[in-house]
C-alpha cells in the first residue's frame, strides 16, 4: 500500500510539473468524444478519451503487478 501511494504521489507531481505541455495535447478533444452545444446547454462526454486512459491505467497496473 505504501508503494502505491508513493507511485500515485510521483505521478501527481509529474502531472503538475508537466501541465503546461499536457494541456496542449489533444486529449479530451479526440474523435469519438461526444459534444452537444445548444443555447444555454452544453453536454460533453469524453468516451474515446476515457477508453484510452482506462487502457493506459490497466497497462500500468499490469506492469507494476509483474
Amino acid at each position: 500500500m505504501q508503494k502505491l501511494f508513493i507511485i500515485l504521489g510521483l505521478i501527481s507531481l509529474l502531472t503538475g510539473l508537466l501541465w503546461p505541455w499536457i494541456s496542449s495535447l489533444p486529449i479530451g478533444r479526440l474523435p469519438g468524444d461526444i459534444l452537444i452545444k445548444r443555447e444555454h446547454f452544453t453536454f460533453y462526454f469524453p468516451i474515446t478519451t476515457t477508453i484510452i486512459i482506462s487502457a493506459l491505467i490497466s497497462l500500468l497496473a499490469w506492469i507494476f503487478r509483474q
